[in-house]
């Protein structure tokens, strides 16, 4: 809802700038979205009369014009095409400027003096949906004399902030002025005003001409009609038409633009028939019939359904209820007697009509929310002074209406326990009353009791847990007093041993150059399953919104590989993310379990470092060194097992395990998941984060740095090719010596001197003796052992 500052001071007036009025509103509870300040950028804008008018001398299309703007008579040139004498027009003087930076100055166009600027709505900025159709192409005239020198924004209402409520749907009351003016005048205990609606009635009686009927009061509670005779279709005033510019709708003629203008004001939409092409004496609202059609103002056909309500003439739909009016009752240029229409309708079917038929407009949102029935007879009575002030229309005497209308308001008993129970501190009696009395409320007191009147304006509030909140946002959230919650326990307050580690993993992998991504819970079915560290049926919506998001997922890695996909695309090469999220697995007769996971995912250059000519692509070591950096940081030791996940490179990925339980998976993508993904070589890792964590380490034990140097021996192997080398490193650790410390891969040769079945295999031992140096006959029985072990298990010593 867009709420005009201006428009607002007619009916409370706060005397306080806007900014301080959006902070004021904002901490009672509706967010002010954004300030838009319609005269920013604008200087020097004034109101002009046109003189006279005179064709340009060396131009076709412009014209010489001299216009007076209060001190004086000033010589424009102007190339609008719909510029005439006698015109009220908009001027921007020498020295002002316009919105998009453009200054305005004397200057000379094909050799005639200009001394200024007639401006279009266009040049102020305004959107070009939203200019009068008879000015889109040209300079706004004003319809009413206006004294020249004026301020020109202020007669167009235009000299105005305007503020956005982000409005929640249970303050449908918001949606309007008088419901905007209500909170303002509660929060600054400001008199309010409503709108004028003082009628001079005709003594023909509209019940002569128009009869009202109502099928199912269920879905059409109430209908009233107003008769408005002998109208003049114009141009609305410039002030109406700058309000409703302000408020996001376009300007059509002065009785179209009533309607408009008045739900923004009640937050009551109304439709404006023309009662001459309505076919019939009778109004009859009904729902709709299975597969009955009718073609709406934007000439459209609707095939309609049972759930769809329909004003009709008797026999034919004329209008689709709080949606849209038909095509051959609407108001045109040659209108001359108006039927208003005020009424009641079920918001679940203005909801569903307006979804299925994708006619979301200002009136279907307001019907979908609930309208006030205290404001249906104001508004249309509101509707027909204005078509009498501004349309020269004659209201024919009495409403004539179907049906009843709901109750006005709602009572609720409270008590100031109640109040101050839920607030948390002691609010007087007198503080209370004043507050609901600043809202509207009708209260009646007895001792600490209340019972107060809330009127049907404010549709959310039907408990008495609603009149806490009101008391609590008005009273200021800001002033309630801070307190924190008493504790009987003498638990020192900190992070959880989980929370603590997780955070070290968080920061480790920030450290290491990965960013973190946050992606969907939900999957498509296909990929629900990819990646999955284990076995489990999955966990699928009932009313999933796209069918990419239907289940919930098993392995962080498919979102990740459409994030590294979508980056890539736009020309992010070198990426590296991390996430730590939920993933699910389905239990019978129980709610999926919850197990939290870290993944990985790296493509392109690692440590692109252009300047000294470096370019390290990520291979499975630098990830594996990621993985390894977890497990020392978690005092973990990882074991990896060849990994038979089909969507992982055969040759370059591995299961991760902790003793033998599985807790991981590390490797390249397969070169068909990359081509399906557009992607170049990219490796990933997820591991069960929840497992590690919960992993007990128990006592760190320290040992003294040794004094004495250890020493290293290499052995090169020939083995069977498929052949883990993992093996190799776990038969030579099993070596009973208390020396040998340590054994890893150095290199692995496969090619020329080598069968094509085998592989050669470079290993390093570490020895080392704390107490004193070793000796090459204290290392040579190691040595011997394990080359004897090895060759028992089919490893050949090569030269």
């Amino acid at each position: 809802m867009l709420v005009s500052k201006e428009w607002l001071d007619d009916y409370v007036k706060v005397d306080v700038p806007v900014e301080t009025l959006a902070e004021k509103i904002t901490r009672s509870g509706i967010e002010i979205e954004e300030i838009i300040d319609l005269t920013k950028d604008i200087k020097n804008l004034v109101v002009g009369y046109v003189e006279s008018i005179e064709k340009h001398p060396d131009a076709d299309k412009l014209n010489v014009c001299q216009v007076n703007v209060g001190d004086e008579v000033k010589q424009i040139v102007c190339g609008a095409p719909n510029v005439a004498a006698g015109q009220t027009v908009i001027v921007c003087l020498p020295g002002g400027r316009l919105p998009g930076g453009i200054k305005i100055k004397k200057a000379k166009l094909r050799g005639v003096e200009s001394n200024g600027m007639i401006c279009s709505l266009g040049e102020l900025g305004i959107a070009s949906n939203l200019i009068p159709a008879a000015y889109e192409n040209g300079i706004y005239v004003f319809e009413e004399r206006i004294t020249p020198g004026s301020d020109a924004l202020s007669a167009l209402s235009l000299n105005d902030a305007v503020m956005e409520f982000g409005l929640t749907p249970n303050r449908s009351d918001c949606m309007s002025m008088v419901g905007s003016a209500f909170e303002t005048s509660a929060l600054y205990e400001s008199p309010l005003k409503l709108p004028e609606t003082h009628l001079n009635e005709t003594d023909e009686m509209a019940q002569n001409f128009i009869d009202i009927q109502i099928d199912n009061a269920e879905l059409v509670p109430y209908y009233a009609a107003r008769i408005v005779k002998n109208v003049k279709i114009g141009p609305s005033p410039a002030h109406i038409q700058g309000r409703l510019i302000k408020a996001g709708i376009r300007p059509i003629n002065n009785v179209v633009d009533v309607s408009n203008y008045v739900m923004l004001e009640y937050g009551q939409p109304l439709h404006m028939f023309d009662y001459d092409k309505i076919g019939s004496t009778t109004i009859k609202v009904r729902a709709a019939a299975d597969g009955e059609t009718m073609t709406t103002l934007d000439d459209k056909s609707r095939t309609l359904t049972n759930e769809d309500i329909v004003i009709t003439n008797g026999s034919e739909p004329i209008a689709l209820a709080g949606v849209m009016g038909g095509d051959f009752s609407e108001v045109t240029d040659s209108t001359v007697n108006v039927l208003i229409e005020s009424a009641m309708f079920a918001p679940l079917n203005i909801r569903k009509t307006a979804n299925r038929l994708n006619l979301r407009s200002e009136s279907s949102s307001r019907f979908e929310k609930g309208v006030a029935a205290e404001f249906v007879l104001d508004a249309l009575d509101r509707a027909a002074y204005l078509l009498q002030e501004n349309a020269q229309g004659e209201v024919m005497s009495g409403v004539v209406s179907a049906g009843a209308l709901p109750d006005f308001t709602t009572s609720i008993q409270i008590t100031t326990d109640d109040i101050n129970q839920l607030i948390g501190f002691n609010i007087s009696n007198t503080e209370i009353k004043n507050i609901f009395e600043r809202l509207g409320f009708e209260t009646k007191v007895d001792g600490d009791a209340f019972k107060v009147i809330v009127p049907s304006r404010r549709g959310d509030i039907t408990i008495k847990e609603d009149l806490v909140e009101e008391v609590a946002r008005i009273y200021g959230y800001d002033v309630l007093p801070v307190t924190l919650p008493e504790t009987k326990t003498n638990k020192q307050v900190g992070l959880t041993d989980y929370q603590t580690k997780r955070r070290a993993v968080k920061a480790l992998l920030q450290g290491l150059g990965l960013n973190q991504a946050i992606t969907y819970a939900l999957v498509s079915a296909e990929k629900s399953t990819q990646f999955a560290l284990k076995s489990a049926d999955t966990t699928a919506l009932l009313m999933p919104m796209s069918e990419d998001h239907a289940v919930l997922r098993q392995s962080l890695l498919p979102h990740l590989i459409d994030v590294v996909s979508y980056n890539n695309a736009r020309q992010m090469k070198d990426v590296a993310f991390y996430e730590i999220g939920n993933t699910f697995f389905k239990q019978d007769g129980l709610l999926p379990s919850e197990e939290e996971h870290v993944a990985g995912i790296i493509t392109g250059l690692v440590t692109p470092s252009m300047h000294q000519g470096k370019k390290e692509q990520v291979d499975f070591f630098h990830v594996k060194g990621i993985v390894e950096a977890i497990s020392a940081r978690l005092g973990l030791t990882f074991n990896y097992v060849r990994s038979s996940e089909s969507l992982l490179h055969p040759g370059r990925s591995a299961d991760i395990f902790v003793n033998e339980m599985k807790v991981g998976i590390i490797g390249q993508l397969h070169p068909t998941v990359e081509k399906d993904n557009d992607l170049k070589e990219t490796y990933v890792f997820e591991l069960d984060l929840k497992t590690l964590l919960s992993e007990h380490q128990g006592q760190i034990i320290y040992n003294m740095i040794p004094k004495f140097p250890g020493t290293s021996r290499d052995i090169a192997l020939e083995v069977e090719r498929k052949l883990d080398t993992g093996t190799l490193i776990d038969e030579i650790m099993t070596v009973d010596s208390k020396y040998l410390k340590s054994a890893e891969v150095f290199d692995v040769y496969e090619g020329e001197h080598i069968a094509d079945d085998k592989k050669s295999v470079a290993i390093r031992m570490e020895f080392l003796n704390p107490e004193q140096t070793l000796t090459d006959e204290e290392i040579k029985p190691i040595y011997e052992a394990v080359i004897e072990k090895l060759q028992a298990n089919g490893a050949k010593l090569r030269g």
